[in-house]
């Protein structure tokens, strides 16, 4: 028996996808449309790749490169004035 649908009013509309500019870590530049906050690239084909400092080697998962909005701050980027008791 088929699930039943919801009615169009109550279905979530996704944002359209804009072109954005993402940046990985060697500072490269794609632009795609997107409409999500980063990235994931696999394909690691530049000569510098397996010895980039950006590159991220899962357990049980292909290696890969991070890509942020070009001009987006590093995650870790509010940690840097966090000022902890000794």
């Amino acid at each position: 028996m088929p699930r039943p649908r919801p009615p169009k009013s109550q279905t979530i509309a996704r944002p359209a996808a804009s072109p954005v500019t993402f940046r990985a870590g060697c500072a490269r530049e794609w632009v795609v449309a997107s409409s999500e906050p980063d990235l994931a690239y696999t394909e690691q084909a530049f000569p510098e790749c397996p010895a980039c400092p950006h590159r991220v080697e899962p357990e049980g998962g292909p290696p890969f490169c991070t890509l942020r909005p070009a001009g987006s701050a590093h995650p870790f980027a509010a940690l840097a004035g966090l000022d902890l008791p000794e």
